[in-house]
């Protein structure tokens, strides 16, 4: 397997800028959390990654080859989508036969295996399936189609609880047993903080993080106790929010902690989630 390297990438609309100049890698067996709120051009970005949509300046690479237009390297890449690109009529097994036909190798056995733990007929219609239906039969292509890496934009839509869950255990077992990329593109930030690896968040057209999961968590500090005392030990620190209850006060930083900064007897330091973080990072404000 080989890196997939995005260069310099911008896309423009008219006048509006969706991407502005983004730089970054996906490396192989790896399990990406790509992050933004609506708008942040998510699906811009996976995209123009899978050649269905061109952009207005930049490249992307497999390797030192680019993915524009070159089926060999196309080949090695797969998206799920929103989308629904199949013909009126078509049957779930056909998908299947279209993803073999396109990609090769697809694992028929392990196709007819997740069928049955969704409880979909594979006989059933496309156009007929209800949304969860139809997004569990993308999923099911997207598990069990022969790349190196799987782009999933939002993979959950849906789907109940029951059957999130069981799509977050087959994703992690697929990826034990055949180690891969995968990119995932979700709103459900708090369910998919324990798969993920690495994080990306577009914000205004940029992107904002490119950190390993541990990494990023490890700086997301909440502070809390009497405001004065909070702001004096954060002081110099990035502040995200602020959030008070009469006199106390906890600020949420995103920083690292000097060890010789002293903590007051009435300051208390926890840490808080990725979907908190990613809300404080992309509200706007800071402070």
């Amino acid at each position: 397997m080989e890196q997939l390297t995005i260069k310099n990438l911008t896309k423009k609309y008219r006048h509006d800028m969706i991407l502005d100049d983004l730089s970054f890698t996906l490396e192989p067996a790896k399990i990406y959390g790509l992050l933004g709120r609506n708008g942040a051009g998510k699906s811009t970005l996976l995209n123009i990654i899978s050649n269905r949509i061109f952009p207005t300046s930049g490249e992307v690479r497999l390797g030192d080859d680019v993915v524009n237009d070159n089926d060999d390297v196309l080949s090695k890449i797969f998206l799920m989508s929103e989308a629904n690109l199949y013909p009126r009529g078509m049957k779930v097994s056909q998908t299947f036969d279209l993803a073999d036909v396109a990609y090769g190798n697809f694992n028929y056995d392990y196709a007819k295996q997740l069928a049955e733990l969704f409880e979909l007929d594979p006989q059933a219609k496309v156009t007929n399936l209800s949304t969860g239906q139809r997004t569990i039969s993308k999923l099911i292509v997207a598990l069990a189609v022969d790349v190196d890496y799987v782009f999933l934009d939002e993979p959950i839509l849906g789907l109940d609880a029951n059957h999130r869950d069981l799509f977050y255990k087959e994703l992690v077992k697929t990826y034990q047993e055949k180690p891969r990329t995968f990119v995932l593109s979700t709103h459900l930030i708090e369910e998919i903080q324990q798969l993920v690896e690495h994080v990306l968040v577009l914000h205004n057209h940029h992107l904002i993080i490119d950190e390993d999961t541990d990494e990023m968590l490890a700086k997301a500090y909440a502070v809390s106790g009497p405001a004065k005392l909070v702001d004096q030990y954060t002081d110099g620190l990035r502040v995200l929010k602020k959030e008070s209850i009469g006199n106390i006060q906890t600020s949420y930083i995103f920083d690292h902690l000097d060890d010789q900064r002293v903590i007051p007897d009435q300051v208390k330091i926890d840490h808080y989630d990725l979907q908190h973080l990613f809300m404080y990072l992309t509200d706007g404000r800071e402070g």
